[in-house]
């Protein structure tokens, strides 16, 4: 898959082409259906497919401090339009004078201009243009205008709910991580630095990773989770806390996981959690013997959510 960074980065001589366009943060089953589509359309029509995406969010430009959760890196959302055999991945960035252009500017420099579109594939909902005027149907009608076809993709729901980024969101942020897994077609993923924390795990016989999360990282609520960590090609599985550890009257929101059979040093690498079950939420304990009997708990837990016996 070929990566750009802006649609002047199109090479000299491009051909036409079939385009699908949105922010696509976690690239759940409603994006994993539209791009899917489009990449389908494009082997019929034998053109290359392009998602045409944007970074930073365009919520943070257009109303600075209202960045979202972020629920897939940049790094991360090209790995997965990647396995959707898409052939191009145009990253715009998104500035103040972009988020100006007009809904027919919009369509005109980027979709006609540069990327020499045949055929948009986009979600039904699609907005697009200076405080978001377009819809499909000017979408539509322009493209009868330029000479490009569109094509909206329904929107996928389940029990009257809308797959999407913000529903995903909600439910990482209340812990429900299994939800999440549904929506997105696989375990909610967050990625980090192992740093050093306060060394009170290891010293309670459970040693753990303290994993420090990019900015606007959309991490579960506080809670202890059943969780796999990934570490380049071992999955290994983890025991995760997250929060402020108010056994110990805590203030800095941690996650901490407890990785089951292992005692190699992790600090200083870049690894990633992906959780698969909540266990229980946040808890203020008595006592040390109270929080170690909870920890052996929720290990034990985490073994029969994984599936994983005990070592020999």
């Amino acid at each position: 898959m070929q990566r750009w960074r802006g649609i002047e980065a199109a090479p000299s001589g491009w051909g036409r082409s079939v385009v699908t366009i949105g922010v696509f943060d976690g690239v759940h089953r409603g994006h994993q259906q539209t791009i899917g589509h489009a990449v389908e359309r494009a082997k019929e029509l034998n053109l290359p497919s392009v998602v045409l995406t944007f970074d930073p969010h365009p919520s943070e430009v257009v109303r600075p401090g209202t960045h979202p959760a972020v629920l897939t890196p940049p790094l991360r959302k090209a790995e997965l339009v990647e396995d959707l055999g898409v052939d191009v991945l145009c990253v715009q960035p998104f500035t103040l004078d972009f988020s100006r252009l007009s809904a027919d500017q919009f369509v005109h420099d980027l979709l006609v201009e540069h990327l020499h579109t045949a055929l948009v594939v986009v979600g039904e909902n699609f907005r697009f243009g200076h405080r978001a005027a377009g819809d499909v149907t000017l979408l539509e009608k322009l493209g009868r205008t330029f000479g490009f076809q569109v094509e909206p993709a329904p929107l996928v729901t389940s029990d009257g709910v809308i797959f999407s980024s913000t529903y995903v969101r909600s439910c990482v942020d209340a812990g429900d991580v299994e939800t999440a897994k549904q929506v997105l077609g696989r375990p909610h993923r967050i990625e980090g630095v192992v740093v050093r924390g306060d060394q009170r795990g290891r010293q309670l016989g459970f040693p753990t990773a303290n994993l420090m999360t990019a900015r606007y990282t959309a991490i579960p609520g506080d809670g202890v989770y059943a969780a796999w960590l990934i570490r380049g090609s071992q999955k290994l599985p983890a025991a995760v806390s997250i929060g402020t550890n108010p056994t110990f009257s805590g203030t800095e929101r941690r996650v901490e996981a407890y990785v089951l059979d292992f005692d190699e040093d992790l600090y200083g690498e870049r690894l990633a959690l992906e959780f698969a079950a909540h266990l229980r939420p946040t808890l203020k304990f008595d006592g040390i013997d109270a929080l170690v009997n909870a920890i052996t708990d929720d290990v034990a837990q985490t073994r029969a959510v994984l599936g994983v016996g005990d070592p020999a």
